[in-house]
Parts: C-alpha cells; sequence; structure tokens
C-alpha cells in the first residue's frame, strides 16, 4: 500500500491533485479534562480532531497529524484544516466519501462546519446492500472491521491492537503501523464506495440514488442533532421522579390490600401474580402469548376489568389499580431514570444516537435513550415532553408534516375524494366519517352534530389502519384500546365495508400491490427503497397475512419517510447561513430545533420551504408542516 504520512498544505493539494472524490476518515482522542472517560474519544464535546487520513485512489492514502502529543505534527493546522473546509467538506463539485459519516459530520459541525452534499456514507450503503437473497445488511453487519475482511479478504488490525491502550494522540504519527491503520480507513471507505457503486448498478440501481441522495445527506443531519443533543430540566426530572416513587408504594399499598402478599414486581408481571390471577381466582384466559400461555399484558388487563365489571366486579378496581402501576412504573422507569442516566456531564444534555436507517421502512430508530417513544402530552401524566427545555433567550420550535402518510395514501391509490379533499385543503376525517356513515359533508365537520366525537374518532382510525390492510378485528381492537371505544365486530365490519365502497380506488390498490408483491416477493418505496417479504407465498396465515400487510405499508410510511429524509437535506444546505438554527431531534413526521427567540419567523419560513417542497415529480399532493413553539417540548403552541 502507498500510505505516508504529510504535514505540509502543498503535500495534501499535490496529493488530492482534481480529484472530485475524496475519502476521509478522522482520529480523535479527548481533551485533557475528559481523559479519564473511555468513551469521551467519540464524543465532540469532549474530544478533538487529532488527525485525518485521506484518500482518493485505490491503495493509496495520506494521513495528516494535526494534534499529536509527540513525533511531530502538520505545518499549520489551523490553516489545513481550514483550507480542507473550504476546498472539500463544503465544496459541492467535491464527493465526500466517509464510514459512519455522521461522525466525522459531528465533528466539523464542532468547528462550525456543516458538511455539504454531494457526499457519500458507506455504512448507509453496506446497509442498502444484500447479504443473502432476501436480507439486507443490519448495522451489525456493516462496521469497517466486519467488511473489509468479507468483501476484500483483508484483516484490519484494530483500534486496541494499535492503541494498546493509549489514546490516538498520545501515538507517534511517524510510526508505519499507526500510518497505514489510519490511511486504511479512508481506502477502503473508497474501496466499498466503487465497490457498492457497481453492485448497486448491476442489482439496484434505486438503492444507489437513495444512498447518493437521500441517505448520505441524512448521516450528516444525524451528525448535527447528536452534536446539539437536547437540554432538560434535571430539577424537574428529579421532582418527578420523586412524585413517581411515591405514587408507586401508594398503588402497591393497594394492590397488596387486594391480593395479600403475592409478589408483582416492578411490573405486575411475575410468575407468582400471573398465578395468583390464573389459578387462585380462576380467571378466563382471555388472551395467549404466542407459546399459548396466559397472556398478562395491559391489552389482558383491559380485557379482564371488562369481564370482572360483569361477571365478578370487586376485582375490577384491581385491574384498574395495575394498569395505572404499570403505567406509572414505565414512565418511571424509562422516560424519568432512563433520561437522567443519559444527561451529559459536559453539556447537560441528551445526546440520543439516531439511526435514520434502524427500520425496514426506512424510518428513524434512536436508542440511550429512545426518543421515539416519547408519549404525547394528552397521555402523559408526569409531562415528559416538559423535561425538554430551551436555553434563556432561545426557544423550541417543532414542525410536523400534517397527515404525511395519509397524503402518500391518497397519492398512491389516486382516490378521487381523497385527492380533491387535500388538493381543496379540506378534511380527510371529515371526509371519512361522510364515507363510513353515509351523511353529508358537512354534517360528518360539524362539531355540534350528534355523534361528532365518536365518529370522528372511528374515521381516524380507519384512516390510519386501513391503508395497511386493517381487518374488522383489528378495527374494534384499535378502538377498544386507543379510543376507548366499544364498537361490535359487525359494526366494524360495516364501517370496513362502507369505507371500501366510499374508496374504491382504495381496495384497487391494494390487490394490485398484495398481487404484485406475491409475485416479485418485495415491496418498495416510490423512489425505490426494497423491503423483501420471502413470507408472501407461505401456508402460515399468520405469516402470509402479515407479509401482505408490511407489502402495503412499506410503500406508504417508507415514502413518507423518504419525504421527510429530503427535506432534511434541503435543510442541510441553507443551514451553513443560518449557524443559529440548531437541529435537535427528529420524533416520525417531527423535527424540533433550537434558536434565538428573535429568529422564529425566518426559521419557520426557511424549513416549510423544505419540507413543503415537492419531493419529487409524480408527487402531487400538497404537504403541509405545522410549526409550533415553545420555551418547553411538552407545552408548545401552534404558530398560525
Amino acid at each position: 500500500m502507498d500510505y505516508r504520512r504529510v504535514t505540509t498544505l502543498k503535500e495534501i493539494q499535490d496529493y488530492l491533485g482534481a480529484s472530485n472524490l475524496i475519502a476521509f476518515d478522522f482520529e480523535t482522542a479527548p481533551q485533557d479534562e475528559y481523559r479519564h472517560d473511555d468513551k469521551a474519544a467519540l464524543d465532540a464535546h469532549k474530544a478533538v480532531i487529532v488527525g485525518v487520513s485521506l484518500s482518493v485512489s485505490e491503495g493509496t492514502g495520506v494521513y495528516v497529524p494535526l494534534r499529536h502529543r509527540t513525533g511531530g505534527n502538520a505545518d499549520s493546522p489551523e490553516k489545513i484544516m481550514d483550507w480542507l473546509v473550504k476546498a472539500v467538506f463544503t465544496n459541492s463539485a467535491i464527493i465526500k466519501a466517509a464510514h459512519n459519516l455522521s461522525f466525522e459530520a459531528m465533528f466539523l459541525y464542532a468547528l462550525g462546519i456543516v458538511v455539504q452534499p454531494p457526499c457519500y456514507d458507506t455504512i448507509a450503503a453496506a446497509q442498502m446492500t444484500l447479504k443473502n437473497n432476501t436480507e439486507f445488511r443490519s448495522l451489525g453487519d456493516s462496521g469497517l472491521k466486519a467488511l473489509v475482511p468479507e468483501l476484500f479478504d483483508v484483516d484490519l488490525p484494530s483500534f486496541e491492537a494499535v492503541t494498546a491502550g493509549r489514546y490516538f494522540d498520545e501515538l507517534d504519527p511517524r510510526d508505519t503501523e499507526i500510518i497505514r491503520y489510519a490511511c486504511a480507513d479512508s481506502d477502503y471507505t473508497l474501496r466499498l464506495y466503487h465497490l457498492f457503486n457497481n453492485w448497486f448498478d448491476r442489482y439496484l440501481p434505486k438503492h444507489r440514488y437513495v444512498v447518493e441522495e437521500i441517505e448520505s445527506p441524512t448521516a450528516v443531519y444525524v451528525g448535527l442533532m447528536k452534536y446539539n443533543g437536547l437540554l432538560v430540566d434535571r430539577e424537574l426530572m428529579l421532582k418527578k421522579q420523586a412524585e413517581a416513587e411515591a405514587k408507586l408504594a401508594e398503588l402497591k399499598n393497594e394492590i397488596a390490600f387486594m391480593i395479600g402478599d403475592v409478589e408483582i414486581g416492578a411490573n405486575a408481571s411475575t410468575a407468582a401474580f400471573k398465578k395468583y390471577l390464573y389459578e387462585d381466582l380462576k380467571l378466563p384466559v382471555l388472551k395467549t402469548t404466542a407459546k399459548y400461555q396466559e397472556a398478562a399484558d395491559d391489552e389482558t388487563m383491559i380485557l379482564l376489568s371488562d369481564w370482572s365489571r360483569e361477571n365478578r366486579p370487586e376485582l375490577a378496581r384491581l385491574f384498574e389499580l395495575v394498569q395505572e402501576y404499570r403505567k406509572w412504573g414505565k414512565l418511571k422507569s424509562t422516560y424519568i431514570d432512563g433520561y437522567l442516566e443519559h444527561i451529559n456531564a459536559a453539556t447537560g444534555r441528551i445526546h440520543p444516537e439516531m439511526f435514520p436507517l434502524g427500520t425496514e421502512t426506512g424510518r428513524f430508530a434512536s436508542r440511550r435513550p429512545n426518543l421515539q417513544n416519547m408519549p404525547r402530552s394528552d397521555t402523559d401524566s408526569i409531562g415528559v415532553r416538559n423535561f425538554i427545555i430551551a436555553p434563556p433567550g432561545k426557544a423550541l420550535l417543532s414542525l410536523d408534516f400534517s397527515q404525511i402518510e395519509l397524503r402518500v395514501g391518497a397519492f398512491y391509490c389516486r382516490d378521487e375524494k381523497m385527492l380533491e379533499t387535500y388538493k381543496t385543503g379540506g378534511d380527510i376525517h371529515a371526509q371519512t366519517t361522510s364515507v363510513i356513515y353515509h351523511i353529508p359533508f358537512e354534517q360528518a365537520a360539524s362539531k355540534n352534530a350528534e355523534h361528532y366525537k365518536e365518529r370522528r374518532s372511528i374515521a381516524k382510525n380507519c384512516n390510519f389502519g386501513v391503508f395497511y390492510g386493517l381487518f374488522s378485528r383489528g378495527l374494534q381492537r384499535n378502538l377498544k384500546f386507543k379510543a376507548g371505544l366499544n364498537t361490535s365486530l359487525a359494526e366494524c365490519e360495516e364501517i370496513i365495508r362502507n369505507l371500501k365502497a366510499g374508496y374504491p380506488r382504495l381496495t384497487q390498490w391494494q390487490d394490485e400491490v398484495r398481487t404484485r408483491a406475491g409475485f416479485r416477493k418485495y415491496t418498495e418505496t416510490y423512489l425505490g427503497r426494497r423491503r423483501y417479504l420471502p413470507n408472501i407465498a407461505s401456508t402460515d396465515w399468520g405469516k402470509r397475512s402479515f407479509a401482505e400487510r408490511c407489502a402495503l405499508n412499506t410503500p406508504i410510511q417508507g415514502t413518507a419517510a423518504d419525504i421527510l429524509k429530503l427535506a432534511l437535506v434541503r435543510i442541510i444546505v441553507g443551514l451553513s447561513e443560518r449557524m443559529w438554527l440548531k437541529p435537535l431531534l427528529q420524533v416520525h413526521d417531527e423535527l424540533v430545533f433550537e434558536l434565538p427567540e428573535d429568529k422564529v419567523s425566518e426559521a419557520v419560513g426557511f424549513i416549510k420551504a423544505c419540507m413543503e417542497a415537492q419531493p419529487f415529480a409524480a408527487f402531487d399532493v400538497p404537504i403541509v408542516a405545522e410549526a409550533s413553539i415553545g420555551a418547553r417540548f411538552g407545552e408548545m403552541k401552534e404558530i398560525d
């Protein structure tokens, strides 16, 4: 390999030449005050860039030492980095390739730099390639140290083997092994770029577009969110923690008064509690687990509560207490204890890990902590969203796509009533209410009409379910457990019949999708993000039914995810001129930012333009993003 250390700007310029594709990789190390923290080197608030490797042709690479504590660094590191920023990282004529681009983007953002497209994340590309006939690589399959041996039959030395317990800035950049280790990362990133693109061109050309135009710029956005994090009100969290502990103790005592010394554990799901319910009380088994054992989940508690009101009224209170106990237990363990655990000591903020390819449909996932499952204000007893706050003089700004999946569904199925409703700015839930109950639209939309609330709730559940092949039993379950409505199975069957009759193109589209997926054994989004469905022809009804639902929901959820990510690309391009606008979080169809209070109007106009732009030429349904502002995430007020 032609790997070498370079220490002057001219050497860098001579090596890069006129290349329009540059692979790069950063080596980092903790600042002095964080050297006791073994994870600090991965945190841009606690670490610095020690050196950068660059590669423009396979088998070659240069390493530029910037902040080593021994062995000598490059001449004028600041000058070199300034040149790289202008000539490479923000240059719209250069393709910037990195393996786990969000990491490099985060460290550049710490310097006030937003990496600009075109860019290429080889870890995203890896996840968009197949590891067998029907499975795409997972994130765990996509690390550089795993891919290189598999695809190039070369074993790369591990970080631990090279550093031997030292930080990277303690290594001598003149050492051949150190140069080899640093340069190999950028060299093999370049090789992966060519390998994956050749694979895409041969087998899945649309995935190359998804990687280059959607997932790679999204990786940059993820790095920005990771760096900014979410400021939290720790005092409020501790106060709510004490309230939750007191409430749990109170509920546990009430339950113990009814059932004696049966151990219920932290979630009222112990084997002893199940034995008490089904053997001691001899209650009916209204639901079983996947292994055909007696269930004791939340849905079971609701079913047993309903049964008890009619058959054992003295037990109804027990199940209400158990549901309340579980709710408070989850709020405390997940949203108070869990969030407190992840507050960064250097920033006072939570910096969750975001995974833009964390689901098969292309929607985000997150962990440490998982902020995708944050409860909404109307279902939150302790105000979890109020933990997230803006600093003094700043505000939180949220922009949320309005009914994006329903709009995508209307685009797909081409139903005239749905399209007309959206194109005229109408109320789709009122339209569905009108279709289901055969009543005039005006009556369906009137809040003063008889049965308005119940009918609208049913219409909403239909809208958010039937696109995905919801059956009458599923609708009945959703209405019971999500809306608190006891609707008979016959009524649910009639509702779905009326819905399909009122939206005739919906059923036709669903049949077409199922047929096409059954033939191809896969489904895909409009832009070509593919999901394989090997069980679509299974003789097992459960597996086949799930695959058919995936065939229907992936085009809608996945296309909606693509539309959101395309908006992120537009935002990235405009952020360099608006460094005061800080991306914080993505939750489903919502983007959250932090900004100065006097910049709200400018920010709303910019972000709405990015989100509401036509995502691709064929999409002819208006997109609407609704803005909210507030000092706390749980107290956001809608902006007209």
